[in-house]
């Protein structure tokens, strides 16, 4: 099996979540791990895709958020494509391809929207199979760290995917 797993992170907090999920992946898969700007904007040869960013605005990044981020928010990064951008260039796949989203969103406060659900949407537009409830994993703050356990969280949820998709134990 191949994995592509895609992740747009500011601070560093997605990226930790999109390989965690990746590492554990690996036990049973050929896994590739891209920041967003670097993704292929096809996923043909690929048997799952998992796709990740942070929640700005209630949705997606754009790059008006990002860049509102590092000016305003001193963040270390500021990808130039966002998974928004990625999937509007993104190519319908070939077969129908398994694909499962996560965003990172503030603990507190807690507020609405959701840039995996909105991911998720994309996708299942684009012909993927999603069908795996999304996730998403809480920082502290816009900045992080990630809470406690979270990166736990994903590595669960990694298994979960494999269960799901008939591999591993």
């Amino acid at each position: 099996m191949r994995a592509l797993v895609v992740y747009e992170s500011l601070w560093g907090n997605t990226e930790q979540v999109a390989r965690a999920i990746a590492a554990r992946l690996a036990v049973h898969a050929d896994v590739e791990v891209l920041d967003s700007d670097a993704a292929p904007l096809s996923v043909d040869g690929y048997d799952l895709l998992v796709a990740g960013g942070p929640t700005h605005a209630f949705s997606m990044t754009r790059a008006a958020t990002r860049a509102d981020a590092v000016k305003s928010h001193s963040a270390p990064h500021e990808p130039g494509r966002g998974i928004r951008e990625w999937l509007n260039q993104l190519e319908r796949p070939s077969t129908e391809v398994p694909a499962v989203v996560f965003d990172t969103r503030v603990d507190k406060p807690r507020l609405p929207g959701s840039a995996a659900k909105a991911a998720k949407h994309e996708l299942r537009s684009l012909g993927f199979d999603t069908s795996v409830k999304q996730r998403t994993f809480r920082v502290h703050g816009y900045e992080g760290p990630l809470l406690d356990g979270e990166l736990d969280r994903a590595t669960e949820w990694a298994v979960d995917i494999l269960a799901r998709l008939g591999i591993g134990s």
